[in-house]
């Protein structure tokens, strides 16, 4: 009858098979949920990224079709735009990587070639073209020329 410890024993299994598949079932939805979050989360950030980019080409785009322009006004709204774009790309963390005189680092810049040069061994002598970090990750490294170490200056 209900004193019987089999029927018990199969009650409770029964009762903890049941609660470990609601268990399972509500892990799998927290999974996807944080699946699509993510993916969100990126689409999104891309999203305002271009929103912000646009304002740049709009300006731009005004820039050549403008009536009367001087070489003066060219000049100054080309440092406004660029002044423009560097805000956009201080707001999303996107950092320049310009190692003139600093050690070279080759995690962050890339040497196209070294350089006998008035300067400490391994020191970024020249910046070719400036490197950019997202976030902390390089986008891309800069192109640099390092001095020579002494022995190879024969």
């Amino acid at each position: 009858g209900a004193d019987d410890p089999l029927k018990q024993a199969e009650q409770l299994a029964a009762q903890h098979h049941d609660a470990y598949l609601r268990a399972k079932a509500e892990a799998d939805n927290v999974r996807k949920r944080a699946q699509v979050e993510v993916a969100n989360a990126h689409k999104f950030a891309v999203e305002n990224f271009t929103a912000e980019l646009l304002a740049v080409k709009d300006r731009l785009e005004a820039a050549p079709v403008a009536e009367n322009a001087t070489v003066d006004s060219m000049k100054n709204g080309v440092e406004l735009t660029l002044r423009q774009l560097k805000s956009v790309f201080e707001k999303f963390n996107v950092t320049e990587i310009n190692p003139q005189g600093q050690k070279f680092d080759p995690h962050r810049h890339q040497a196209i070639g070294t350089v006998a040069a008035d300067a400490e061994p391994n020191t970024v002598v020249q910046v070719l073209q400036k490197g950019y970090l997202l976030h902390d990750r390089v986008v891309r490294p800069a192109l640099v020329m390092v001095a020579k170490s002494v022995e190879s200056r024969a």
